[in-house]
């Protein structure tokens, strides 16, 4: 039996997430799925081509409502569960896996630290996955979670639902927002405006960047200006980056470019 351990004993349950965000090498980017939304898996795609434009390399770990099941090999050998779909690009099937780390204090942020372990080659975690998984993954975090909806109705309801359970119960309270629409919609400026008004009043959370992507998009092309900035913001946000969401300053147009 050895003797006592000279490292500290952790101070929270949310210790050893702080730890794994602060590796510098790999970024964990919290994406909440949108059963609502039509084209999901379009936005999916830019995501990862705004991130491979940079030169990285994104896992996607599909945990959403309606993504493939994860294999039970997952919990002996979790890296034989991971296809590559490119150079760029992999995918791991994981509904329901999270809940298979959960601990004791019902956090499966232990998950994370799984997945990024699995994939050595990933600079960018991309996890894909409703709010309730999403607040045992990153509670109490410096995450940024990104909610998806379109410009129907259900969605964006479905959204502003997601952002208050994230605010509520895993202390998270700073969002940005990919909003899919054709560049002619004429609702898509106010839901970006009634969301963050909604964040601020109700939940004293703050959309901090909004995204406008026309899912009709070839998935060919360069990501637009706005999901260029996005990506870099994500990736190296600046200290003491002011609150204030881009799309309401003089660059408003570059989001739906």
């Amino acid at each position: 039996m050895t003797g006592p351990s000279s490292r500290p004993a952790p101070l929270d349950q949310a210790d050893g997430l702080r730890r794994l965000f602060g590796h510098a090498r790999v970024r964990f980017v919290p994406v909440v799925s949108n059963p609502h939304m039509a084209f999901g898996g379009v936005m999916l795609e830019r995501l990862c081509a705004a991130f491979g434009e940079r030169g990285l390399h994104t896992l996607v770990v599909d945990a959403a409502e309606r993504a493939p099941a994860h294999s039970e090999m997952a919990m002996m050998e979790l890296a034989e569960c991971i296809e590559m779909l490119s150079t760029q690009v992999s995918y791991l099937a994981a509904r329901a896996l999270p809940l298979r780390f959960v601990d004791t204090h019902g956090s499966t942020a232990a998950f994370l630290q799984a997945a990024s372990d699995a994939a050595p080659h990933a600079d960018v975690v991309l996890v894909h996955a409703p709010a309730s998984d999403l607040c045992r993954l990153f509670a109490r975090s410096e995450a940024r979670p990104l909610l998806l909806a379109d410009d129907r109705p259900a969605s964006v309801t479905h959204a502003y639902a997601a952002m208050k359970l994230l605010t509520q119960r895993a202390g998270l309270v700073v969002f940005d927002l990919l909003l899919g629409a054709a560049p002619t919609s004429p609702r898509a400026e106010r839901i970006a405006m009634q969301l963050a008004t909604c964040a601020d009043d109700f939940l004293g959370a703050v959309l901090r960047d909004w995204v406008q992507l026309d899912p009709a998009t070839d998935a060919r092309e360069a990501p637009t200006v706005g999901l260029r900035r996005w990506a870099a913001d994500t990736l190296d946000p600046a200290p003491g980056m002011h609150a204030i969401p881009a799309a309401w300053s003089d660059d408003h147009h570059s989001h739906a470019n």
